[in-house]
């Protein structure tokens, strides 16, 4: 049983750790591909968008053909493109390799959670069971930190390369371990046509805005690609209204406590990685440091939830999750607000610094927070969509708040606008925080 965790926590491990193991290399890879600053960021934002658009879509495809040949069908297209994406030197199959390894993903961390549930007992089994799966999957960013700058430094090749052999390895283990379990006895509907206009949607919206900073926000090809947009979304609305079986309904919507943590945790994801995005272009690029140092940087905001992630649960216990998430979006503003203001080449000590550990402390106290409060008050037959639709929510902020740094920093010749739009989402998230404090306890 314990082998089968190993296994599921193994591979959200590395699903975690894909977005930090490319920031990082981002640099490298436009160099040597020769891509701007707006065309490498798809490699964080293309898988964000495979990640959080087919969430729901992966959800209803393992309903309809079963746990144990999705995970292991994914698990194995998730080693493909990696290797895929680390041999190829064109730019658009490096793309869609990493739009792939999202969908993967989709289809495999929330699957994991769910094959635990079902294969543990209730109780002190299952509870140590889902904390340790939790543990990996908070290990993961700083995991991917520090496997890329050390992989960069010798090949960009290898930050991509390197799942695909643990992946295979815990593939072997996972056909002996993964239970089998019966799909769900209902009608075949994917809801395909709901999953592509969805998922065209954004990345029409992602597509105008990198044509900014080479045509404008008011270019033909940047409104054009606004325009598909909208037409798509709207596409989107109408086939779920007329669907038999809608991706989600939208019932769940109307709870207050799930919408709050979606744009709490939207904010502090999207904020977060539009800041590391920023300061990798600043200090690689800007004052010549190398992958591994500017790793090393990032990890006093990464580290404390790893370290942190199996005592989250006491401090939700001990203040509800309302406090810890209005004071933790405090935590990250605050360090925005400080990057904002430091000169561009201010010593670490005093420039990157202070705003990792305000960030740091910001997951500290959210992140677990904001989990806990997305399903508050839902029913549980309704929980898993809850949360699909939560992961959803962080996975496209990261999407579109990477794609509009991305275009405001190559588009200038500073990036402090695109540290005005970090600031600015930290503020939302801090204005969410707030709106779930119990009135009393409000600012008035």
């Amino acid at each position: 049983m314990w082998g089968l965790l190993l296994v599921l926590a193994g591979n959200m491990l590395i699903d975690a750790l894909e977005v930090s193991a490319v920031i990082v290399a981002l640099p490298s890879i436009g160099r040597e591909l020769h891509l701007s600053l707006a065309v490498s960021q798809w490699l964080v934002s293309g898988f964000a968008l495979g990640f959080g658009g087919l969430m729901l879509f992966g959800g209803r495809v393992v309903e309809l053909l079963g746990r144990r040949r999705v995970y292991l069908a994914a698990m194995a297209g998730f080693a493909v493109a990696s290797v895929v994406g680390g041999l190829t030197s064109d730019p658009s199959v490096l793309i869609a390799t990493r739009f792939v390894k999202g969908f993967c993903a989709a289809l495999t961390a929330p699957t994991g959670l769910a094959i635990i549930a079902s294969a543990f007992r209730a109780g002190r089994d299952r509870d140590r069971a889902v904390s340790v799966y939790a543990l990996f999957g908070a290990c993961g960013f700083t995991t991917g930190l520090l496997l890329s700058g050390f992989l960069t430094g010798i090949s960009w090749r290898w930050t991509l390369l390197f799942p695909a052999p643990v992946v295979l390895v815990l593939a072997v283990f996972g056909l002996r371990l993964i239970p089998g379990a019966p799909p769900a006895n209902t009608t075949r509907h994917f809801d395909i046509a709901g999953a592509g206009t969805f998922v065209g949607a954004v990345l029409a919206l992602v597509y105008g805005i990198g044509e900014v900073p080479a045509h404008g926000w008011l270019g033909l090809r940047t409104l054009g690609a606004f325009v598909v947009a909208a037409l798509l979304a709207a596409a989107f609305y109408g086939v779920e209204r007329a669907s038999p079986r809608p991706l989600f309904g939208a019932a769940v919507l109307r709870s207050g406590p799930l919408v709050r943590s979606m744009l709490g945790a939207a904010a502090l994801n999207g904020s977060y990685l539009g800041l590391l995005l920023v300061a990798t272009v600043r200090l690689q690029d800007g004052q010549g440091w190398s992958p591994l140092r500017t790793a090393l940087a990032f990890l006093p905001a990464s580290a404390p939830l790893a370290a942190t992630a199996l005592f989250s649960g006491r401090l939700v216990n001990r203040f509800g999750t309302a406090g810890p998430i209005a004071v933790g979006a405090l935590g990250p503003l605050a360090g925005y607000l400080l990057y904002l203001s430091a000169p561009a080449r201010a010593p670490y000590a005093t420039g990157v610094l202070p705003t990792m550990l305000l960030v740091g402390a910001g997951f500290v106290l959210g992140f677990a927070a904001l989990n806990m409060q997305a399903t508050q008050g839902i029913a549980a037959s309704a929980r898993g969509q809850a949360v699909a639709l939560y992961q959803t929510a962080v996975q496209l902020s990261a999407v579109l708040v990477v794609a509009l740094t991305a275009a405001l920093v190559a588009g200038g010749s500073d990036d402090t606008p695109a540290l005005w739009l970090i600031t600015a989402v930290g503020a939302a998230g801090v204005a969410a925080g707030l709106c779930s404090l119990p009135r009393a306890a409000r600012p008035s």
